[in-house]
């Protein structure tokens, strides 16, 4: 039903076209005059105060002579297809679908194992950065004894100093009371 209204209104602009041509030349119709175009007949009606008035009477397909082409036929039907070939084309099918999925499954293997790849680096990205951070945390443990160790060191030194210094006065008081004594 589409085909044949899109082929109907490709034929009327068809002959809008020709009408305008045909008004140009002849700017009078003649009272009877039938244009017949494939299965169109246009009959030009009287004149009227707006311009031309032209009737179109659309020939349905039947009314089609059989020396005319019959461009709104029906399709042609399809043959019979066999058994055998019916199972031919379902055998191909089943087989493109398998070329199709074996495909998939090797793109997405491929996704899969690059996947891994890239898990693998990360996890390796992932242990040299603990291992660089632990190595750095030990340092600045070791740092910090060390340092911890040379305060307390000084300290101690400094203790001695100050034992040492205070044995030295009450050795000196002693022997000034034993002089003034």
């Amino acid at each position: 039903m589409t085909s044949t209204i899109s082929a109907y209104s490709d034929k009327i602009r068809e002959m809008s076209l020709v009408n305008l041509i045909c008004s140009c030349f002849h700017t009078h119709p003649h009272p009877n005059t039938i244009i017949q175009y494939e299965d169109m007949e246009v009959k030009a009606l009287d004149k009227r105060a707006s311009g031309q008035a032209f009737e179109v009477i659309l020939k349905t397909p039947t009314d089609l002579s059989p020396d005319r082409p019959q461009s709104l036929a029906l399709p042609p039907r399809k043959k019979d297809v066999s058994l055998t070939e019916l199972q031919k084309r379902q055998a191909a099918a089943e087989e493109r679908r398998k070329s199709q999925e074996a495909e998939v499954l090797k793109q997405l293997a491929g996704k899969r194992e690059h996947e891994k790849q890239v898990l693998v680096k990360a996890q390796q990205g992932n242990n040299s950065f603990s291992r660089k951070t632990e190595e750095k945390l030990n340092t600045k443990m070791e740092q910090i004894k060390e340092n911890r160790n040379a305060h307390l060191n000084a300290l101690k030194q400094r203790l001695r100093q100050k034992e040492l210094h205070a044995a030295e006065v009450r050795k000196n008081k002693e022997q000034n009371s034993d002089l003034s004594g």
